[in-house]
């Protein structure tokens, strides 16, 4: 989708980390009883849904993830000119594949994939070279109002809240557009 997106409309795409659980452990959590409940009550049908209509396969979470790693090695692909693409993969690995984030198993395939250098990779975030970076971008998130993940922040103006279809991204542009 978000590749559909910066074809049609040429628009630039930057993922940027937001802590939803800061009090998540490092070794995760289980979901809290409100998330299953929403769960129960169709938010996962609506992602799978939409998964399903990119032909992508959806992987209900059982735990909460604490993902600081993940945005930090994000962080350390984003100096390698490679943040997109690592996100991405990142991404399917939770989501489709049911793999943890915060494991440097998963990290470094990730990294491996998209033609990074795993052991720099870990080194580098393991020394801290990305936490004050991380940490301030988490602070600029809660700053211009982000409270949910994910977020898309279009022009630093306008927000666009959760997992939404494609046509609610082409009616934002659409109505930014006309504003203009």
């Amino acid at each position: 989708m978000v590749e559909g997106l910066k074809q049609e409309h040429n628009v630039e795409v930057d993922w940027r980390p937001y802590y939803l659980r800061p009090d998540t452990p490092p070794e995760g959590m289980e979901l809290p009883d409100y998330i299953k409940r929403a769960h129960a009550s169709g938010s996962e049908e609506r992602l799978r849904a939409i998964a399903d209509l990119y032909g992508m396969t959806y992987r209900s979470l059982t735990r909460i993830y604490n993902t600081r790693l993940a945005h930090e090695a994000t962080e350390y692909a984003r100096q390698k000119g490679k943040a997109n693409e690592f996100h991405h993969v990142v991404f399917r690995k939770v989501y489709a594949e049911g793999q943890d984030p915060s494991l440097w198993a998963t990290l470094r395939a990730a990294a491996e994939e998209v033609g990074l250098n795993a052991d720099d990779a870990q080194s580098i975030v393991e020394s801290g070279e990305y936490t004050a970076e991380v940490a301030e971008q988490v602070k600029h998130a809660q700053a211009i109002g982000v409270t949910g993940v994910p977020t898309y922040v279009i022009n630093d103006q306008y927000a666009i809240v959760g997992a939404q279809p494609y046509e609610a991204f082409q009616n934002a542009l659409a109505q930014i557009a006309g504003g203009k």
